[in-house]
């Protein structure tokens, strides 16, 4: 009898000691979970941040500005507008390139 009580704390002992590490476990996990909800939520928001943000620095009157001021452009008219010719006389798409053909934009 002595020996079956003993069997039996052993068990009761094992239980408890893996029903201890399983809730530890399942604590340490809802708490990863949770970082990673907020970490999610807050990607998301950055993310929509930076869509708001690449909105508005691809607006035209930027891109404009932008090409008028630093890069000196102007709007194209027919008086400046320069058209290239094939010296050789070759039908477009017949297999050389314009970098081969050594022409000058």
């Amino acid at each position: 009898m002595t020996r079956l009580n003993l069997v039996l704390l052993l068990t009761v002992l094992a239980s408890a000691l893996y029903l201890v590490h399983i809730q530890y476990e399942s604590r340490r996990l809802f708490t990863a979970l949770d970082r990673a909800h907020t970490q999610a939520l807050r990607l998301e928001t950055e993310h929509q941040r930076l869509q708001v943000e690449k909105r508005a620095q691809a607006t035209s009157l930027r891109i404009e500005k932008m090409a008028r001021g630093p890069l000196n452009m102007r709007l194209v008219t027919p008086a400046i507008t320069r058209y290239v010719s094939d010296p050789q006389g070759m039908a477009p798409g017949a297999g050389s390139t314009f970098a081969s053909e050594g022409a000058q934009p």
